[in-house]
C-alpha cells in the first residue's frame, strides 16, 4: 500500500471519529453535560494551578466518562436500530451501559473532592 492512500484511510477514520462526537455533542444531553463539567473543572484546575500529576488524573477521569458516555450512547443506538421494540434483554443491556457511566461519573467525582477540598479549604 503506497503512503499516499495509507495516510488517506488514517484521515478518512479521524473523520468518522470526529463525526461521531459531533453527533454526540449534539445529539446527547448527558455528553454536553460531561463536557460542559469537564470545561468547569478545567477552569477550576487552572484556577487553583493544579500539579502535573494532578493534571494527570483529571484528565485521565475526565476521559473515563466521556468514553463511557459515547459507547453508552453507541450501545443504546444499536440496541434501539436492532430491537426497537421493547424487550427485557434490551433494557438490561441499556441498564448495565447506562451502570458503567454511572461508575465512571461517580469515580471522577470522588477524585475531583479529594484534589479540589483541599485547595478549596484553603481559600478560607
Amino acid at each position: 500500500m503506497n503512503l499516499e492512500l495509507k495516510g488517506k484511510k488514517r484521515s478518512i477514520g479521524f473523520s468518522f471519529a470526529w463525526n461521531g462526537i459531533k453527533t454526540a455533542v449534539k445529539t446527547e444531553r448527558n455528553f454536553k453535560s460531561h463536557i460542559l463539567a469537564a470545561i468547569f473543572v478545567c477552569i477550576s484546575g487552572l484556577f487553583f494551578q493544579l500539579s502535573k500529576i494532578e493534571w494527570v488524573v483529571i484528565l485521565l477521569v475526565i476521559g473515563l466518562v466521556l468514553v463511557t458516555e459515547l459507547i453508552n450512547t453507541a450501545i443504546e443506538k444499536m440496541i434501539d436500530y436492532l430491537k426497537p421494540d421493547i424487550h427485557p434483554s434490551a433494557k438490561a443491556i441499556k441498564d448495565i451501559a447506562a451502570g458503567a457511566v454511572l461508575i465512571a461519573a461517580i469515580t471522577a467525582v470522588l477524585i475531583g473532592l479529594i484534589i479540589f477540598i483541599p485547595k478549596i479549604y484553603t481559600l478560607f
